[in-house]
């Protein structure tokens, strides 16, 4: 969502547009699916990935001054690589132990 913002996606519109694209391709093109997709330059991929990367990492510079909300940041977001939902968890157990004073940092 991020990149479809990045790139002009302002309203729930755009997201309900290409969710109805993707639906039908899926139903009715799902053989060709991967050609489509193939048909997309791996560079251009990459640029659209690149944007999206910025904007995601654009809200750290959100992210409070206190040294624990860091401490959340960097747990979340060391233990998202390997699985994103134990992350989730482990983010919100940790600022919540650090928000009852379970934990010190």
């Amino acid at each position: 969502m991020a990149g479809h913002v990045r790139f002009g996606a302002r309203t729930g519109g755009a997201l309900v547009m290409l969710g109805v694209i993707l639906l039908v391709l899926g139903l009715f093109f799902s053989q060709s699916v991967a050609v489509l997709f193939n048909m997309i330059p791996p560079a251009i991929l990459g640029v659209i990935l690149f944007f999206a990367g910025l904007e995601l990492a654009s809200t750290v510079r959100d992210i409070g001054s206190e040294k624990k909300d860091i401490y959340v940041l960097l747990v979340t977001a060391g233990i998202g690589v390997v699985n994103i939902g134990i992350a989730f968890v482990a983010g919100l157990a940790l600022y919540y132990a650090l928000k009852m004073k379970w934990v010190k940092v």
